[in-house]
């Protein structure tokens, strides 16, 4: 197979529909870099994609903290406890299942006022 003569075979990577060509400089202090730079890793960007969005939209929505990861996993680990209620209730009765159920009930709703604030 020949290539046509006067066009050029088009090779590597497709155009980018929206091209950054546009740079701009930005002088920090040491200080501003390093807290700049630790919002950056707190929110899971790179640096230039935080200030990006931040100048753009004017917030950062950044990943989940350790604390609430932690309060998922016990929002997670309540469902064993489920489980138990439901053996309570084939095992010791209604009642007693009842009370097992509003123990875990007030469990769950302070995981998730701690989650809401």
């Amino acid at each position: 197979m020949e290539q046509e003569i006067g066009k050029p075979k088009k090779v590597g990577r497709p155009k980018k529909l929206i091209v950054q060509d546009r740079t701009t400089g930005i002088r920090f202090s040491k200080t501003e870099y390093f807290i700049v730079q630790e919002k950056a890793k707190k929110a899971g960007l790179k640096m230039t994609v935080y200030i990006r969005q931040l100048a753009i939209e004017g917030k950062i929505i950044s990943r989940l903290t350790m604390e609430e990861k932690l309060n998922i996993r016990d929002l997670i680990g309540q469902s064993n406890n489920i489980n138990q209620i439901a053996r309570a209730c084939h095992t010791e009765g209604v009642l007693r299942a009842l009370f097992y159920f509003e123990n875990f009930r007030s469990k769950i709703d302070q995981i998730l006022q701690k989650l809401k604030s």
